[in-house]
Order: structure tokens, then sequence, then C-alpha cells
């Protein structure tokens, strides 16, 4: 009786620990390793700048430094009618070009009385000067005739200068942009006839937030687009910050060069992003590797083999799809999480999905 007891309570602990034993085998089996698919970038050294966006009209560079505006609308001095259009739209003028001629019968029969005066009051002045040298004559009328010349040749100029108004010709070298009217056409006083532009001579003229102009100083680069396109167009230099800002608006008017043969027109909106600080060889990495919590703190993982590992990092400028970073263990070419980076623990085991290589 008492062996059949012990040989019971030796098969009952034997049974025991076997089922425990399979449990837990069977716990173990079920239980999967900790792994977290992820996409990787890398850490790269390149050159990180810092941009003012600003947005304006593209236009004819103003008047300035002793030069004429980079564009000139023409317009009629008085009523009048046009008699001729000596050139087409499109078309390449000098300055003195006649672009629209008009009506000059009375200013020329003007200029003609006018010389017609002229040269008879210089006769009557040559015979006062023969008449005083034989002393046939007085002073007094010598010194009239003088004067009555003198008043002939200013109706003679102001004769010229009406007539050269009904010559509207370019002040400058440019292209015949529009031409408003037509042969027999009445125009009133102040109509514009036409309007040249330098294609040569172009700024684009933006708006700068006052909160970030301070930032923006005379000569610095500015890539520019056309509308929304994402294409750089020209790459420019700031050339004018104006000294007040529009309480309106809250900006500032900034003025960038436009470089010829760049495909961008008068009247185009534009994109311009002003190159405010430039730093050589920093250290990036895609903009989502980088995580930023509640306290300010920014972490990255960089990937060691089959193990991401979290490190304090301090940010720098931001461009494009880059993010400047600094800290210990970040070293060029190291591999860095990017997608699914967020809430990962310190130090985990990863799988990885595909490299993202980061782009300005």
């Amino acid at each position: 009786m008492k062996t059949r007891l012990v040989q019971f309570t030796f098969f009952t602990v034997s049974a025991f620990a076997f089922l425990c034993g399979c449990v837990n085998q069977s716990r173990d089996e079920e239980e999967p390793s900790t792994e977290v698919a992820v996409q990787v970038g890398r850490v790269v050294r390149v050159t990180m700048r810092a941009r003012v966006d600003a947005y304006g009209m593209v236009e004819a560079e103003p008047a300035g430094g002793g030069k004429p505006a980079g564009a000139a609308r023409l317009s009629t001095p008085t009523a009048n009618i046009v008699a001729a259009v000596p050139v087409k739209e499109g078309e390449r003028v000098e300055p003195g070009t006649v672009v629209v001629k008009l009506d000059d019968r009375v200013a020329l029969a003007q200029v003609e009385k006018a010389k017609h005066a002229v040269e008879f009051a210089e006769q009557n002045m040559a015979r006062q000067r023969q008449l005083k040298a034989i002393e046939g004559t007085s002073e007094k009328a010598l010194q009239e005739a003088a004067q009555q010349f003198a008043a002939a040749k200013a109706d003679l100029a102001a004769a010229q200068a009406q007539l050269a108004q009904v010559q509207l010709a370019s002040p400058i070298t440019g292209i015949v942009a529009r031409i408003n009217v037509q042969p027999g056409q009445t125009v009133e006083p102040g109509t514009v006839v036409a309007e040249i532009i330098d294609p040569t001579r172009l700024v684009a003229t933006v708006h700068v937030p006052v909160a970030e102009a301070m930032q923006v100083k005379p000569g610095q680069p500015a890539e520019l687009f056309p509308g929304q396109n994402s294409n750089i167009t020209a790459e420019g230099r700031v050339v004018y910050i104006s000294p007040q800002a529009d309480d309106k608006t809250a900006t500032v008017l900034v003025r960038v060069s436009v470089p010829p043969k760049t495909g961008l027109l008068p009247g185009q909106f534009v994109h311009a992003r002003i190159v405010t600080e430039e730093r050589i060889g920093r250290l990036a990495v895609p903009r989502e590797s980088v995580y930023t919590d509640h306290d300010g703190q920014s972490t990255l993982s960089i990937v060691d083999g089959d193990v991401a590992k979290q490190l304090v990092v301090k940010v720098g400028l931001r461009d494009g799809d880059l993010v400047e970073v600094e800290g210990e263990g970040v070293t060029e070419g190291a591999m860095v999480v990017t997608a699914g980076s967020y809430a990962l623990p310190k130090e985990t085991k990863v799988r990885i999905l595909d490299l993202h290589e980061g782009t300005k």
C-alpha cells in the first residue's frame, strides 16, 4: 500500500512537470520577438540655407543711377490726330526712333513762320550794325534789333519743340510692347499711344513680411519661381529694400534683379526665395527622421545593424526636405529611421523596408 502511494505521487509530480513544460513551450512559440518595420535615410553633409519667401510681380526696372526706367509710355501732349505709326508691335527700337507720328501740319507751319522771322530779324540787326558803323543809326535802335533777333530765335526753338512733340519717339532701347492707336484716330491730351519695354532690364518686385524683413540685405541671392512652379526659373540678387513698411499689408517692398533670357515677363506673378543665411558642410537628415516632444527635446534613431538607438540632437536650419542636426554619435553616412521613427523605444530591433534619401 505504501509502495503504491509513492508510485502515485511520483507519477502525479512527473505529469505536472511535463504539462508545465508544454505550456511554457507553447507560450514561447506564441510570443514573437519584438521587431519594428521602418524606412531609413542617411546623414548627409551639405550646404544648408535659410530662406525668406516673398511674392510679387515682374516689372521693368525703375529709373535710377542716372539711367532711365526700363519701360516707357508715350503719351500725347495736346489734342491731335494720329498721322502715322512707323513701327509695329514686337519691333526693337533705339532711343530717338519715332514710334507714333501725329499730324504735324500746324507745327510745320509754325516752324516755317518762325524761321522767316529769324531771317528777317537777323537781316535787320546786320543792317543796324552797318548803319551804326557810319553813324547812320542810334545805339538804341541797334539794341532793339538785337533783342528782336533773340526773341525770334526763341520763338523758333519753341516751334521746333512743338514739332518734336508730334513725333513721339522712344526714349530707351527696347521692344514695342503695345501700340494703342491707329492712323486717322483723334487723341486727347495725355492719351497713351504706345508702350516700350527693355526685356533685359527687369526686376521682381516682391513683398516680404515685416517680421522677416530684417534678415534681408542688399546683394543676397534669390531663387525666382514663376507662379506656383517648383522649378527655379532664375537666380537674381536683392537690389533694393524699401526703408518703410506698408501698414496695410505688414510687408516691406523688396526688388530682386531678373537676369536676361529667363523667360519671365513683365506682369507675371513670381515667387522669390531670398537666401538670408548659408551654412557650408553641415550634417543633415530627412525631416521626418527628427521627432521633437512637447518639452522641445529633439531625437532621432540611428540604425546600427538591426538595432535602432535613439539619440538626442540639436536641430538647426531646415532646408527643403532636410534638417540640420548636431549630436554625439551623428556621423556622415549613418543610417537613420525616417518612416516609423515616432514613439520608437530608446533601443529596439528593426527591420528595414526601404532606404529614403533626403532631398532639398
